[in-house]
């Protein structure tokens, strides 16, 4: 199994998350491949000074090109709300998965539903480098509730 997470995010404080997020990775590996795709384009940089609109539209244009290469899910806080075993069965049987985190403005209503899953961890607002780390350790205890690991209790 393949699982991509595309974000869009500078890349910084590389010290402070990379530790979880390659700790994560590693624990996922007798399962899965898990790649992080940090995505943050001079476009997408001067869309943000325009408008949340075309920030919008600066995501899509950035991400769209990955959409449709597996299961493609959505992280966005008007999606659904799922338990740690939802998620569990969002990767189960599935090749290659594909999470999309937003930029700061969040994504264009079409991008959401073009994708075959939204997800939301909550209605809060957590930074872009902490949702990925959440994502990540969700991911791996999913893994874990698919192949009967304790890790999941």
């Amino acid at each position: 199994m393949k699982v991509n997470i595309y974000i869009v995010d500078k890349k910084g404080k590389k010290e402070l998350y990379e530790p979880l997020v390659e700790h994560y990775r590693k624990l996922c590996r007798p399962w899965a491949q898990v790649e992080v795709h940090e995505i943050f384009t001079k476009e997408i940089a001067r869309a943000q000074e325009q408008s949340p609109e075309a920030a919008q539209r600066s995501y899509t244009q950035a991400l769209e090109r990955f959409c449709g290469s597996g299961y493609d899910i959505v992280l966005d806080p008007e999606g659904t709300l799922v338990t740690s075993h939802d998620f569990a069965d969002l990767l189960k049987d599935r090749g290659v998965v594909n999470f999309y985190i937003g930029g700061a403005y969040g994504f264009e209503r079409p991008f959401v539903g073009a994708s075959n899953k939204a997800v939301s961890f909550g209605r809060i607002t957590l930074s872009h480098k902490l949702v990925k780390v959440v994502l990540l350790e969700q991911i791996f205890r999913g893994l874990s509730i698919i192949h009967n690991h304790p890790y999941h209790k």
